[in-house]
């Protein structure tokens, strides 16, 4: 029989299914909640029931993201309470159209409903007090207890799930809107998160490669340094939770990549998180520092609120822009490009994730900052047997070298970087396709070689 679906499509079909199905019987319970909240105001049922009468679903049988996350983080009624009153204006926004109704002493929606109208959304969105409103109504003790879910401590917030919005000077807690986390909304109900494009206020690319881990040609003294981030990521949620360090240690790892270009930085830090399933997002700090004092902090905040509790390796080149030596303080612009930088490297040390700072020259970097990271690992020039292996695992397998060509040579000749090496196989390629050749000629390689040297003031 004709395969119809690849295996990723059955996958997360099945993953779906059981969002959907999970997400569902937690939507019954929801309405359920709502409708005994109306039925105790209304007095039609009897004397001292309590809304924590109607218990949430068991959905630890579901083979679903949200009900995974319920049971890791242990979450009791009113935490669910408030994770589900903060989606369901996504999930069946028509069950909220009750609190739609007009007080018509006021001509607006009652004010122990709480809640607000979008810009667009013309339905019901849910507010701090909405979630009161239904748990609580009046009961003073009980509000004032469930205000303590509003702290960052919380998992829910604490994780970055429910985002809080600013509120102007005076207003209550209780008009903060209930917010989820676009990421997490995606994880809760298609189970992937959609990867955030660059641009001006997301300043990262993401990078990917098709070579692995085991790709890698460099020192053995490079490599082992590469183990110790290996080990952080395999280790790091055990050695925090399970050994009970997490109250000890800083959050996340800080590691400097040094090295000319083109000597496997980029590559380095992508087949890291190809090898871990970790999404690597490069931030080049020579085109974020901007020429308008006091913006980078701004320009990078987004990238961190993304990444925040999302495992993302992120990846600053040219880290000498922010983290080169500065000579004292002379004028405003200077005061504000060391304020960005402490910015910056407060939100490095408070990230949970790895972050890889990369500079062409260690010296060029601040000492200060430099003791502040975990690790500190060079990217030297390849020697000659790396550069042979380069030479011969750059050519395409599908293709032939002309008989009088010796890489071993050329790399003995030439001291060049991976990232020159692939230049020049990929002209030496294209010269070969375009003259209609079999076969990767000397000259084209010696050429090619001779245009990388050029680029940066070198002869033969």
């Amino acid at each position: 029989m004709e395969q119809l679906f690849d295996k990723s499509e059955l996958v997360n079909t099945t993953l779906l299914r059981g969002n959907a199905d999970a997400l569902l019987a937690e939507l019954n319970w929801f309405e359920k909640v709502l409708q005994l909240r109306s039925a105790i105001n209304a007095g039609s049922v009897a004397a001292g029931t309590s809304i924590f009468n109607v218990q949430p679903p068991d959905l630890s049988a579901f083979d679903s993201t949200y009900a995974r996350f319920l049971t890791q983080h242990q979450l009791k009624f009113a935490d669910r309470f408030l994770l589900f009153l903060a989606m369901v204006s996504q999930i069946k926004p028509q069950c909220l159209d009750i609190f739609l109704v007009t007080n018509p002493q006021t001509g607006q929606i009652f004010t122990e409903f709480g809640g607000k109208k979008g810009n667009v959304f013309s339905g019901f969105l849910p507010t701090a007090e909405t979630f009161l409103f239904l748990l609580a109504s009046d009961n003073l003790m009980l509000r004032f207890d469930l205000l303590k879910l509003f702290d960052a401590r919380n998992p829910l917030f604490a994780l970055n799930v429910l985002e809080y919005e600013p509120l102007p000077p005076g207003e209550p807690i209780s008009s903060i809107p209930l917010h989820i986390n676009k990421n997490w909304f995606e994880e809760f109900t298609t189970g992937e998160r959609s990867k955030p494009r660059f641009s001006a206020d997301f300043p990262a690319h993401l990078i990917e490669t098709n070579m692995e881990y085991s790709d890698l040609v460099l020192p053995d003294h490079t490599i082992e340094h590469l183990e110790l981030l290996n080990s952080w990521l395999t280790h790091n949620v055990t050695m925090m939770n399970d050994l009970g360090l997490k109250h000890k240690l800083k959050p996340g790892f800080r590691t400097l990549f040094y090295g000319q270009a083109g000597t496997g930085k980029s590559l380095a830090a992508a087949v890291l998180g190809k090898k871990h399933n970790l999404p690597v997002y490069r931030i080049d700090l020579s085109r974020v520092v901007s020429k308008y004092i006091g913006e980078t902090g701004k320009n990078l905040a987004k990238v961190f609120d993304a990444a925040e509790n999302q495992g993302w390796i992120l990846f600053f080149d040219e880290a000498d822009a922010l983290f080169g030596k500065r000579t004292n303080v002379s004028d405003a612009r200077d005061k504000y490009a060391n304020q960005e930088t402490s910015y910056l490297l407060q939100r490095i040390e408070d990230h949970n994730g790895l972050v890889i700072l990369a500079s062409n020259f260690k010296q060029n970097i601040d000492q200060a900052f430099l003791r502040r990271f975990q690790s500190v690992i060079e990217f030297p020039m390849p020697q000659v047997n790396q550069r042979t292996v380069l030479w011969e695992q750059g050519f395409s397998p599908f293709t032939k070298l002309e008989e009088k060509v010796n890489l071993n040579e050329i790399a003995q000749k030439f001291e060049l970087t991976g990232g020159v090496i692939i230049n020049v196989v990929q002209y030496a390629t294209m010269q070969m396709l375009k003259d209609g050749g079999k076969e990767i000629r000397q000259k084209d390689i010696i050429e090619g070689i001779k245009r990388e040297l050029k680029k940066s003031g070198r002869t033969l």
